[in-house]
């Protein structure tokens, strides 16, 4: 996992560079809107597959990464991601009996790598809540997207979650996002068709869960025109 967090902490310092470069420093903070937000993230991560066919939470590891979302406006934005985590777990310990298994790799503990993009939706206005717009400090979201992950190989996802998001200060954001990944890919595990089963489109694909603490800063304040639109 040192190469993980090595590269998440590169990746964290680019954010920084780029947060730099867009802030403008000469802007009095009076309810601005920002066009972008840049946060890290960090949490645990599960497996769901051949080996852990419905057990949420077992064998969690360690995950983490960094994003930046774009914002629409108030309940509307885009979110840009780049994550790792750990996925592990023994088939042999399951409650499924697998046929011929004296070949096979059963025990795994590997690292999935996840770069997407969501489409977040608010229930209420995001923001600190003074302006004309009825904003609200604390709310819940849902997100749909689609994303890239590598584990053994590479194949396509589609994330699929919620969260909560809390406006701590003027530009800083802190929350909570969960989101399932069902991953195109039937090989995360190295576990390939235990039982003989063959797989489709959707099915007998592998899925990996996200549960990911966050910090944000805003960046790059929206134009205001006179009449404040």
């Amino acid at each position: 996992m040192s190469n993980v967090v090595n590269t998440i902490w590169k990746v964290g310092k680019l954010l920084c560079a780029f947060s730099m470069w867009c802030t403008t420093s000469n802007l009095e903070a009076q309810d601005l809107e920002y066009k972008y937000e840049v946060g890290g993230m960090l949490g645990g991560s599960f497996y769901l597959g051949d080996a852990n066919t419905n057990r949420l939470y077992k064998n969690t590891n360690f995950g983490g990464g960094a994003f930046l979302r774009y914002n629409i406006n108030p309940r509307m934005s885009l979110k840009f991601d780049l994550a790792a985590g750990g996925i592990s777990g023994d088939a042999t310990k399951g409650e499924n009996y697998i046929p011929d298994a004296s070949d096979m790799t059963l025990v795994f503990d590997n690292t999935v790598w996840d770069v997407g993009c969501q489409y977040e939706i608010s229930f209420w206005g995001y923001g600190t809540g003074r302006g004309y717009k009825g904003t609200k400090r604390l709310v819940p979201y849902l997100q749909l997207g689609m994303g890239f992950t590598y584990c053994n190989n590479l194949s396509m996802n589609i994330p699929l979650g919620l969260g909560v998001k809390y406006k701590i200060a003027e530009r800083w954001n802190v929350g909570i996002d969960w989101s399932m990944r069902f991953a195109f890919s039937d090989k995360l595990d190295g576990i390939v068709d235990p039982y003989r089963i063959n797989s489709g489109f959707l099915k007998n694909k592998d899925t990996y869960c996200w549960t990911m603490f966050y910090v944000s800063y805003d960046i790059c304040p929206k134009l205001r025109k006179c009449n404040n639109d």
